[in-house]
């Protein structure tokens, strides 16, 4: 059974209340795009759940972080967590349904941890269902959200399964989005990739930038994956 809290530095995430909890993917997203995006003014996290991403980004940017979250009961836990930490003042959640909710401002940046397991056979967990799977937010309607509500020259991060990528690749480009970063994650040194850490802009970037990352090597942590995490993991 999962720990009801995962312990970072700086910060803590309660997690009991919402279906899908803390993982090493996520938190990679959440420090790969803290590292890269110190220049945005407005960030939007959609599908916050536990708040994770947002607090990733709050420590290291001075930007303004907005996150909607549709489940109540994970609503109320992202709520507590926002709450309980050092960056609450630049932060902001709402609860709905990001393709018809009004947002206040257009955004600099989106970054998401979508729902992996489309069109794949849903469990029994009806709560488990709304996080993971995208019969509530399909990846089309993620990318009509997300470009209705970015600024002119804002972009899109997010985190896919490798399988994945090609499919909403395509996508994106037919919406008007352009890759113009992928970091390729896998678990060890010798598994082969199974998440992608995505960046998409509305202005072409050629040639797009590849970079790849594993997480162990044996049973340690990478040193790539230690620069990247290290000012968040408590034993980094």
């Amino acid at each position: 059974m999962p720990n009801s809290y995962f312990q970072f530095k700086q910060f803590t995430v309660y997690q009991d209340k919402c279906a899908m909890k803390v993982s090493t993917d996520a938190c990679i997203l959440g420090a790969w795009f803290a590292a890269k995006i110190r220049d945005y003014t407005y960030i939007l996290d959609i599908g916050s759940g536990t708040g994770l991403l947002m607090l990733m980004l709050a420590q290291k940017l001075k930007s303004q972080i907005h996150g909607i979250e549709l489940d109540p009961d994970c609503f109320k836990q992202l709520k507590d967590n926002i709450g309980h930490n050092n960056w609450k003042d630049k932060c902001r959640i709402f609860i709905g349904d990001a393709r018809t909710f009004v947002f206040p401002v257009k955004y600099d940046f989106v970054i998401t941890n979508p729902p992996f397991y489309e069109n794949q056979l849903p469990s029994d967990d009806e709560r488990k269902n709304l996080a993971k799977h995208s019969s509530n937010l399909s990846l089309q309607e993620l990318l009509d959200t997300t470009y209705t509500n970015l600024a002119e020259d804002g972009s899109l991060g997010i985190l896919l399964p490798s399988q994945r990528v090609k499919p909403f690749r395509q996508m994106a480009e037919k919406k008007g989005f352009c890759l113009s970063e992928e970091l390729q994650v896998k678990q060890t040194t010798q598994h082969d990739y199974f998440r992608s850490v995505l960046h998409f802009t509305k202005n072409k970037v050629s040639p797009v930038q590849s970079y790849s990352l594993a997480i162990k090597e044996k049973d340690e942590y990478t040193a790539e994956f230690t620069e990247l995490l290290k000012d968040y993991y408590l034993k980094l």
